[in-house]
């Protein structure tokens, strides 16, 4: 399995450093898409994207993202992007699986807009 890096600002590394952020959002777009999932042509790539977009619902894309998605196995969070040495800026965190859904505003996530979650678990 692999490991999941994300790059954040400061206000969101600090918030999941304290175990106040439990999950981070990602857009619904070709290059989280291609990030995330596996074997998906371009074809099943767009209609994915497009539906979501539209408004499809969560189960729709759900049946799509069970079967499609990468697993992971650790959350890689970087406040920006650190040297491998500097270990103030890289926090690992258990991998508890990707959904697709709404984002808290107090989150970074903007009201009614679905997006990847990723969810974090225990600092590793």
């Amino acid at each position: 399995m692999a490991n999941l890096q994300l790059s954040l600002k400061k206000q969101w590394f600090e918030m999941t450093k304290s175990g106040v952020k439990t999950e981070d959002y990602r857009e619904i777009n070709e290059y989280w898409t291609k990030r995330l999932f596996r074997d998906v042509d371009k074809d099943e790539l767009q209609d994915l994207i497009k539906g979501l977009q539209e408004g499809r619902s969560i189960e729709w894309a759900g049946l799509f993202h069970l079967h499609f998605l990468k697993e992971f196995e650790v959350n890689i969070m970087t406040l920006g992007y650190p040297k491998s040495t500097d270990t103030e800026r890289i926090l690992k965190l258990e991998h508890k699986g990707i959904e697709i859904g709404y984002g808290k505003p107090e989150w970074g996530a903007e009201p009614n807009k679905l997006y990847f979650v990723i969810k974090h678990g225990a600092i590793l």
